[in-house]
């Protein structure tokens, strides 16, 4: 896990260039305890390490 920085984007931008996948979003929301994927201001993330069985968006999938 790392953390990053980010300002004016969504979950779904963040995942695709820190996970490779954008349907990866919601294990960075969940991770930081948001269910909003649009992030407004300057905001620190956590990124979770990256899991090719995280695919499709749906845990597991």
């Amino acid at each position: 896990m790392r953390t990053i920085l980010v300002a004016g984007t969504d979950l779904f931008s963040v995942a695709s260039r820190e996970l490779g996948d954008a349907t990866q979003w919601y294990r960075i929301a969940a991770l930081n305890g948001v269910s909003d994927p649009m992030i407004f201001g300057l905001t620190s993330l956590h990124i979770p390490d990256f899991d090719a069985s995280a695919g499709n968006g749906l845990p597991g999938a």
